[in-house]
């Protein structure tokens, strides 16, 4: 969706981070008291080899031992970092307003350790971040540039994002492998890795006819429409077989695959074997209640899966990372087949 969810903007983390991308970060285990420790690995499977060097966007970032008090700053690193055994001593609002800025699947991972701050999601409160003494900062999924990298890496060793995706784009299998090295962890991470892929594979072996049908990924945001060619959510639809319609793909360019807006009077654009509509602000303001987009096939036909800003699935989906992937496959698969399976009256049951 917007770069909020689906995607990413710098003044609005939300655009761009949103569906597309897709768009807020970190997690905590301890007190964040001067001289307290975070929850470190749970697990043995690292190396132990430090210091550890990542290199990344704005350099390489040595890491002298295995950090206990991790800070995120990346848009859904919290839920990598606990994923792989550690509770962040801080997190960064991305969307969905979540104590702790951890959605269910990232909340049941935190047990009972302490819930993290929450950092806001504009502008990074170095101060604040000072404070917390982390022993690393992350920002593998996210937008850092390099003021504010040289800010954060003088408060204590940060990993930005990787130069060779966009801003915000990390694949969540490059994200979870770069966190699994940062915190010693790495053959959790690359078991997370395949039985996540695993589950991919599985889909679309049960759903053949995924494969070269056309599904497309927008965003209503405050009645303004966009879609989406690169992110997390994108490329959830992708890694099941659909793919982007020939007209939309005319929107984006190689160099140029940043999310569009798109006018009314382009509706056809959203035209597809199914569409997955991320809705964002007041539900007045909501596209689909156009009669301009009611005229649409994919709409009179029942094959658009609308979500709403605040459901888990919309939520799990947008996050794109190990902990909620098994939850978007479970709830968007099945709608995407009934979507697609060329009756339209198979009801796609509605996202709640």
């Amino acid at each position: 969706m917007p770069r909020d969810k689906f995607g990413p903007a710098r003044s609005e983390i939300s655009r761009r981070g949103l569906l597309g991308g897709a768009g807020v970060l970190l997690l905590t285990a301890c007190a964040p008291g001067k001289g307290s420790g975070g929850s470190g690995s749970g697990s043995g499977s690292g190396s132990g080899a430090f210091p550890v060097r990542i290199e990344h966007k704005h350099g390489t970032t040595e890491i002298p031992k295995r950090p206990e008090r991790v800070v995120t700053v990346g848009l859904t690193d919290q839920d990598t970092v606990l994923a792989l055994g550690t509770a962040p001593v801080a997190t960064r609002e991305w969307f969905g307003g979540k104590d702790g800025a951890l959605w269910p699947w990232a909340r049941e991972k935190l047990g009972d350790r302490e819930m993290p701050e929450v950092l806001a999601r504009q502008e990074l409160e170095f101060e604040r971040i000072a404070a917390l003494e982390p022993d690393v900062i992350i920002g593998v999924n996210s937008g850092l540039t390099k003021e504010e990298y040289d800010k954060l890496s003088g408060i204590a060793p940060t990993v930005a994002q990787p130069a060779e995706y966009a801003d915000f784009g990390v694949p969540w299998q490059d994200m979870t492998r770069t966190i699994g090295k940062i915190l010693d962890n790495r053959d959790k991470a690359e078991q997370f890795v395949t039985d996540i892929e695993g589950r991919f594979a599985e889909a679309r072996a049960r759903h053949p006819e995924f494969d070269g049908a056309t599904g497309l990924l927008a965003a209503s945001m405050s009645g303004k429409a966009w879609v989406y060619a690169e992110g997390p959510a994108p490329r959830f639809l992708r890694t099941l077989g659909l793919r982007m319609t020939s007209a939309t793909e005319r929107l984006f360019s190689d160099s140029n695959r940043e999310a569009k807006q798109i006018s009314k009077e382009r509706f056809d654009l959203l035209e597809a074997d199914v569409l997955v509509l991320g809705l964002y602000g007041a539900p007045e303001d909501s596209i689909a209640r156009e009669e301009i987009y009611q005229q649409l096939d994919v709409a009179k036909q029942g094959r658009d899966i609308t979500m709403q800003r605040q459901t888990t699935l919309n939520g799990a989906v947008t996050f794109s990372s190990p902990l909620s992937l098994p939850i978007a496959l479970d709830g968007l698969v099945p709608r995407l087949a009934a979507a697609i399976d060329g009756d339209p009256s198979t009801e796609v049951r509605p996202v709640k």
